[in-house]
C-alpha cells in the first residue's frame, strides 16, 4: 500500500515471460502474464515470484489460455509460482485454463504463503487440449501441484525466503523447483494432479472419460470467509444428476472452501467457477473476467 492505494512498486520479466500491468494503482493492482510465443514450447522453464505487501490487493491472470505446444524432441516444460501474501493483503490468482497440445509435456508447481489476516482466491484449470482438432487428452504428461501455507499465530512466514532453484538459477528441467516448507507456517492445503500417457490411457473411463475440463477454486483467509461459507451452502443445495454434463463438489478447508468442477464443455466449467466469484467485484473494484485491460 502506498498512500492508501494498492500500487505496483516493482516488476521484472525476461523471455519467455512477459508481465502486463494495465492497472498498476488503485483499489487493487491488476497483472497479467503472457509469453512472446503465445504459449510454452519444449524446454521452457518459467518462474513467477510475487509479493503482496500488507493491506494491498492484487489480481493476477493470464492474457489468454496457457498453450503447451507439441514436444517432438521430448523436452519437458514447466512453471513455478511462489507468492507471499502479507498481513491483511488479498490475492486473486486466476489464470485462464492450461491447454496442452498433443505430444506436449508440462509440469507446474504453485506455492502460496499467507500471513495473518491475508486472503487467497485461487483458480487452477486445465482442458483436454485442442478437442476441436481431434487432440483430446493426447498430451504426454501434465501435472499441477498447489500448496498453501498459513502463518502460525506467533510468527508469520519470512517473505524474503527464496524458493529452491537449480545451480544455474532456473528450475530443474523436468520439474519446477520445490520450495522447502517455510518456517513458522503450517501447510493448510495441498492438491496434486498428475496425468501421464505412459502410465495409462488418459481417455479411459477411469481417467477422464467424457470430461474435457477440470477446475479447482480455493478460497482461504479472512477476506473470503463469508464467500466460502456461501459457496458451501450453494453447492450443498444442488441436486446430483446422473451423467450430468457438469459435475460439482465442494468441501471446507479450514475457514475456507475448495470447489472442484469437471465438465464436458470448457465454457460451462468456467461459468460455474465464476458464479462463485461475484464477491471479487467489491474486493478488487472489478471482476477479473469483465475485461483484460
Amino acid at each position: 500500500m502506498v498512500f492508501n492505494a494498492s500500487t505496483l512498486t516493482g516488476a521484472y520479466a525476461t523471455n519467455p515471460m512477459k508481465l502486463l500491468t494495465p492497472r498498476s494503482r488503485g483499489l487493487s493492482v491488476w497483472t497479467y502474464t503472457s509469453s512472446f510465443g503465445g504459449g510454452m514450447v519444449a524446454g521452457d522453464q518459467t518462474r513467477f515470484d510475487l509479493r503482496i505487501r500488507a493491506g494491498a490487493r492484487c489480481c493476477v491472470g493470464t492474457q489468454s489460455a496457457t498453450k503447451i505446444y507439441r514436444n517432438p524432441a521430448r523436452h519437458p516444460c514447466g512453471h513455478a509460482t511462489h507468492a507471499v501474501v502479507e498481513e491483511g493483503a488479498f490475492l486473486a490468482f486466476m489464470p485462464s485454463p492450461v491447454q496442452p497440445f498433443a505430444g506436449s509435456s508440462y509440469s507446474q508447481r504453485q506455492t502460496f504463503l499467507l500471513a495473518a489476516g491475508a486472503g487467497l482466491a485461487l483458480v487452477d484449470c486445465f482442458t483436454a487440449g485442442r478437442a476441436a482438432c481431434g487432440e483430446r487428452w493426447a498430451f504426454d504428461h501434465f501435472s499441477s501441484r498447489n500448496e498453501v501455507f498459513a502463518a502460525s499465530e506467533t510468527a508469520p512466514p519470512d517473505p524474503d525466503r527464496p524458493g529452491s532453484i537449480s545451480g544455474n538459477g532456473r528450475p530443474a528441467a523436468t520439474q519446477p523447483a520445490r520450495p522447502a516448507d517455510p518456517p513458522d507456517a503450517d501447510r493448510v492445503f495441498l492438491d496434486s494432479v498428475r496425468l501421464d500417457a505412459g502410465e495409462s490411457s488418459l481417455r479411459s473411463l477411469h481417467a477422464t472419460g467424457r470430461i474435457n475440463c477440470f477446475a479447482l477454486l480455493l478460497l482461504l483467509g479472512l477476506p473470503t470467509r463469508k464467500p466460502a461459507a456461501d459457496l458451501l451452502e450453494a453447492v450443498g443445495r444442488q441436486p446430483v444428476e446422473r451423467r450430468a454434463s457438469l459435475v460439482v463438489s465442494a468441501s471446507p478447508v479450514g475457514d475456507g472452501a475448495v470447489l472442484r468442477v469437471a465438465g464436458e464443455e470448457v465454457e460451462a466449467v468456467e461459468a460455474e467457477v465464476r458464479r462463485h466469484l461475484g464477491f471479487l467485484g467489491d474486493l478488487l473494484g472489478d471482476l477479473p473476467w469483465s475485461r483484460r485491460w
